[in-house]
């Protein structure tokens, strides 16, 4: 629990914003160092995929929680809340702005609010569901979470199983969909003080966006950088599930043609852009910025400094 409830700029938003870049200006402006909240940027090795920002990005903006774990740790929302408080307070105590930035949302609410109080794991529920995944496809239980909690199926990934398993999980213990929880537990007492910036664009130029930055991953040896982690670490690590990196990890175990794969990304990029944003649409107390020049303008800087009380 956070001591006191200073405050704190979250910086968010549904991938290819420009968060990063104008976390980056509002860090110089303010004096300021960031505080990742990226569940891929979070692991070594996971660059390119992930648009993680370079040294020369960074330059003397000092980013702390990316390049923190080996890619076979698996990290959840506790672990990273845990961690962030106390990057949160070294920064403070540097006398320096703490700016979170990032587009893993349960991330920030666990750093926000905490998490949801939920039942512990039922084995027998868990197992069920696990061999009706494995013998129906993760498809189907998606198909059975739209219908019980399409809060949370709207935000959780059709092939992403162990999500699945558990909003399902939850449903039977508690015949309260997760998401409906989630909802509530939002509007709880805060651990921060929080400025809550979520960054958008429109939905037409997003995607080209979208487009270009994928071809632009590949060109820059994504590929080769998901070759390198197979090599290491093997198929099986959570991170390679992500958007981006399991369609690469397709090109080169299943030897799916590159233009696919490229296709591929493309449109599981927009999908985990429109799960993005509908996560920031159910967050209290969240300014929307249309564009993300807007905050790098002095009428943006000037509203940040007025919001944070600077």
């Amino acid at each position: 629990m956070a001591e006191s409830l200073e405050p704190l700029l979250i910086i968010a938003g549904p991938t290819a914003t420009g968060k990063t870049a104008s976390a980056i200006h509002v860090a110089r402006h303010f004096g300021g160092e960031l505080v990742g909240a990226d569940s891929v940027q979070v692991y070594r090795g996971f660059d390119i995929g992930s648009a993680k920002p370079t040294s020369e990005e960074l330059g003397d903006v000092a980013h702390h929680l990316i390049d923190v774990f080996d890619p076979d740790q698996d990290v959840d929302a506790v672990a990273y809340a845990e961690l962030a408080d106390a990057a949160i307070a070294a920064i403070r105590e540097r006398g320096r702005l703490p700016i979170i930035v990032g587009g893993t949302g349960l991330w920030i609410r666990a750093l926000v609010r905490g998490l949801v109080d939920v039942p512990p794991v039922d084995q027998e529920i868990r197992q069920r569901l696990e061999a009706a995944a494995t013998r129906e496809g993760a498809l189907a239980l998606h198909a059975q979470l739209s219908e019980v909690d399409p809060i949370s199926a709207d935000t959780i990934h059709p092939n992403d199983t162990v999500r699945i398993v558990r909003a399902l999980e939850v449903y039977e213990q508690t015949g309260t969909p997760l998401g409906a929880l989630r909802a509530e537990h939002a509007l709880g007492q805060p651990r921060y003080d929080a400025v809550f910036v979520v960054l958008d664009m429109g939905r037409e130029r997003h995607a080209t966006i979208i487009e270009r930055r994928a071809e632009q991953m590949l060109d820059a040896g994504w590929i080769e950088e998901v070759r390198t982690l197979r090599t290491r670490w093997g198929d099986d690590i959570r991170p390679l599930g992500s958007v981006g990196y399991r369609e690469v990890l397709a090109h080169l175990r299943d030897e799916v043609p590159l233009d696919e794969t490229l296709r591929q990304i493309r449109k599981s990029t927009r999908i985990y852009a429109r799960r993005q944003r509908t996560w920031f649409k159910s967050e209290p107390g969240v300014s929307w910025w249309s564009e993300s020049a807007e905050l790098r303008q002095a009428s943006g800087l000037d509203q940040i400094a007025k919001e944070l009380r600077l």
